[in-house]
């Protein structure tokens, strides 16, 4: 059985610079499923773990994001009413999620060779959310799949451009110096795509598209395929090579 609905053409005309929604069929895997789930977090490294209150804003300041006191596993089991949002990070280090991984990215692999080159440093992650749980606005430097599994999330996308994340941040944000959280502004409603997803979508994010996330009324699941590509890595490098200009006086030309 394929894991997506018609990948090819679905990508064809968005990939890699614009989001495209797709089908995919892991809703209802095991491995996706809420004791599956808090075996993986057992196994995992505590540094691939990352969770927090999901009652937080769409432009939480990172330094005081809050947390909720429980833990890893307490979060888990109570995710229905514990208020929490979580990620599993490179979940790929279990050979059983590997394993899905690969199989996911290799149907997909003939539309993303065509256009940005082969793939490499392929990551994946698993999103366990509360009820009405908030992820803020951020970027992330990887090309973005995301199957969504279980529970109602809606997601607001903006597209990368100047007006939305000035150069100097793409910058900063390569060289270590900023945070993948952005503040949010209200003018930026004018050019935001809003998904709503259920079990059964999917949604390609670009590189770097600053998105927020609020979850419905049951505790959601979602599991990210990431990863880079030859034109990400350039991107990344230019971006580099342009603060160091700065530094000295220039004033560069985004990639």
């Amino acid at each position: 059985m394929t894991i997506f609905v018609d990948p090819d053409a679905t990508l064809a005309d968005a990939y890699p610079s614009n989001p495209a929604r797709l089908r995919h069929r892991l809703d209802g895997h095991p491995l996706f499923a809420m004791p599956a789930l808090l075996d993986l977090a057992r196994r995992l490294p505590p540094a691939s773990i990352e969770y927090n209150s999901g009652d937080i804003s769409i432009d939480q300041d990172p330094e005081k994001t809050p947390i909720t006191g429980l833990s890893v596993e307490e979060t888990i089991r109570r995710i229905r009413d514990c208020n929490s949002w979580m990620a599993l990070h490179n979940v790929e280090q279990d050979p059983q999620y590997g394993a899905v991984l690969d199989r996911c990215l290799a149907e997909i692999a003939p539309a993303i060779t065509l256009a940005t080159g082969p793939m490499h440093k392929k990551t994946g992650y698993v999103f366990i959310s509360s009820p009405n749980a908030v992820t803020p606005l951020h970027l992330d430097p990887e090309h973005n799949i995301l199957l969504h599994l279980a529970g109602p999330k809606n997601m607001t996308l903006y597209p990368g451009d100047r007006n939305i994340i000035p150069d100097r941040h793409h910058e900063l944000y390569h060289v270590g110096k900023a945070h993948r959280n952005l503040a949010h502004h209200a003018d930026f409603e004018a050019a935001a795509q809003i998904f709503d997803l259920a079990p059964g979508d999917a949604l390609y994010v670009p590189v770097k598209a600053p998105h927020w996330v609020k979850t419905g009324g049951a505790p959601c699941v979602s599991f990210s395929i990431t990863w880079r590509s030859r034109a990400s890595d350039d991107e990344a490098r230019l971006r580099i090579a342009n603060h160091a200009i700065r530094r000295i006086g220039g004033a560069p030309p985004p990639p």
